[in-house]
């Protein structure tokens, strides 16, 4: 092994985060003094920083020897690797888990990347699958098309699929009468919201739903029934203001990403002004967004500063951002990657917390933690609040085709 460039620019960040005791690859800075030893190998530059106490050249020698290494670094490469990990503030990073993506997530994304391998490009897509840009122009690349409306889609034989969020009835009785192959990615626990509703309004009860006007589930949800038959619910004023058609008549269902302590709130004033008022058996607001919540609020306390990584139309991004600054942390940012990193809210911090929305995908929490680990000579401790085991299958008409494969 020689001393030369690196070409896994990541791969000095995710050695240190795991505190690994092997050689560790560090990417040295292109041009100038550094070319020719790019030049003259391929193979990485490694160092082990949290044994390297001094730059003289026994230590270094011994360090060579070590790690299996033809010679030692110059000193001008002693220095720069020097400079770049001990020279580093300290930042102990704090990773909540559970994080990133959800079983109705996964169930979602799949059924389009299914679609794609079954069918081939175009596969339509009524909205983002999941609202996350990376995961949207990553699918985009693979032959998915995204649009807003049925109108949009012309005659085809290819399949339709409705996001994550689900769809008012109109939808799929639109793509039935246009005769579409449409794949249903609903996650199961917004399904449930919906057949919640429908038995509410069949027993001849007043329904008020808890969420966000305008998002995507909400539209869907309230999109399952008549006009007027569900009632929006947003804050703890709507709730106080709401008068019924008959108190004794009434029925309540919420949007899965919700605040916890938010929707709390909003139901106590419910079921304070009516008292019969009938429930969900089983909460509403979904397994995941409930953990990932659970696990900011332990860890916001005791840290200067969170990242949750999201998309700003995400709205368990956004609750996960405001629980963080509910839970006491001094400040908490929404960021889709980390160019949107605003580097002079965090100085000289020496704690953080991070944590992604449930439409996050892993890769970019990675993304995360490399840009700090470029900036702080950082350590990392994961942060659980409950593991999570949930699964859910993927629609009908594509596991009707792979049980026949």
């Amino acid at each position: 092994m020689q001393w030369g460039w690196d070409g896994d620019g990541g791969g000095f960040a995710r050695a240190r985060r795991q505190h690994a005791g092997l050689p560790v690859p560090i990417k040295v800075p292109p041009g100038g003094e550094h070319a020719d030893f790019r030049a003259n190998s391929g193979g990485p530059l490694a160092v082990k920083p949290w044994r390297m106490l001094s730059l003289d050249r026994l230590a270094w020698e011994a360090h060579v020897e070590a790690c299996g290494l033809d010679q030692p670094p110059p000193r001008h490469i002693r220095s720069w690797i020097y400079r770049q990990i001990v020279d580093k503030p300290p930042l102990k990073v704090f990773l909540c888990s559970p994080r990133s993506f959800c079983a109705g997530v996964v169930r979602a994304i799949d059924t389009v990347e299914r679609a794609l391998a079954l069918y081939g490009p175009p596969v339509y897509v009524r909205h983002e699958i999941v609202h996350n840009r990376y995961v949207v122009e990553g699918l985009k690349a693979k032959g998915a098309v995204f649009v807003e409306d049925l109108d949009e889609i012309p005659d085809t034989k290819a399949p339709v699929v409705f996001s994550a969020h689900g769809v008012p009835r109109s939808v799929p009785a639109e793509a039935a009468r246009r005769g579409f192959f449409a794949l249903d990615a609903t996650c199961p626990l917004v399904t449930k919201v919906h057949r919640e509703a429908e038995i509410h309004f069949r027993r001849g009860r007043e329904i008020m739903l808890i969420g966000h006007a305008g998002h995507p589930e909400v539209v869907g949800t309230m999109g399952q029934l008549p006009a007027n038959a569900v009632h929006l619910i947003e804050t703890i004023a709507d709730a106080e203001a709401f008068v019924p058609k008959d108190p004794q008549k009434l029925a309540y269902v919420t949007q899965t990403t919700l605040s916890i302590d938010d929707a709390a709130g909003i139901v106590a004033v419910i079921k304070a002004r009516f008292p019969n008022i009938v429930g969900p058996h089983k909460a509403d607001i979904c397994y995941a967004t409930t953990n990932r919540q659970e696990a900011v609020k332990r860890v916001a306390p005791v840290v200067e500063a969170m990242i949750v990584v999201g998309a700003p139309n995400s709205s368990n991004s956004q609750r996960l951002k405001e629980v963080a600054e509910r839970a006491g942390c001094p400040y908490a940012a929404l960021v889709q990657r980390s160019s949107e990193i605003d580097w002079s809210k965090f100085g000289s911090i020496q704690t953080l917390a991070i944590t992604a929305g449930a439409s996050a995908p892993e890769v970019l929490v990675e993304e995360i933690i490399d840009a700090f680990a470029a900036r702080y000579a950082i350590s990392v401790e994961t942060v659980s609040a409950i593991g999570e085991d949930v699964f859910f299958p993927l629609p009908r008409p594509l596991r009707d085709i792979e049980a026949a494969e």
